[in-house]
């Protein structure tokens, strides 16, 4: 059974139950209990860091949905679409015990060549990284944080 650790992310009051000896979160997006594992607490707490801090809407984020990649399904953790609807900002989430490294840059860099968003993210909840897309120069740069919502 997964511990809930501390995060390099704001502490938000979850709603946390216990069923059959494991734990679950309340998803606030999904409206449904979904189990506790150390990715899913990543993924929750990267949530409500995106919706308090960055303002982003809720209507807005769509959380682990399918893709189609080589002929595989795939999912992303969150998917955040801009005002007309088109994916603006990509965020792979991984457990604190997973290193961020080359491989997992690769897996979100895989999911965004479907989606082609402004925006990728990786966190384990602890480092996190974020580049701002360059696709007419093929390339892109590391910022400091995601820029805050913009309405405009």
């Amino acid at each position: 059974m997964f511990k809930p650790v501390p995060l390099n992310l704001p502490h938000y009051p979850f709603k946390l139950s216990q069923k059959n000896g494991s734990i679950f979160i309340f998803d606030e997006l999904r409206k449904k209990d979904l189990l506790l594992t150390p990715e899913e607490w990543v993924r929750q707490h990267f949530v409500q860091y995106l919706i308090n801090e960055k303002k982003y809407p809720k209507t807005l984020i769509k959380l682990e949905g399918g893709l189609k990649l080589n002929k595989l399904q795939k999912r992303t953790d969150i998917l955040i679409f801009d005002k007309e609807g088109k994916p603006n900002v990509l965020v792979e989430c991984k457990a604190t015990s997973v290193k961020i490294d080359q491989k997992v840059f690769d897996q979100a860099a895989s999911y965004n060549m479907i989606h082609r968003v402004d925006y990728l993210m990786v966190s384990n909840g602890i480092n996190h990284y974020c580049c701002l897309m360059d696709y007419k120069k093929q390339s892109y740069r590391f910022l400091e944080e995601l820029p805050d919502y913009l309405l405009s």
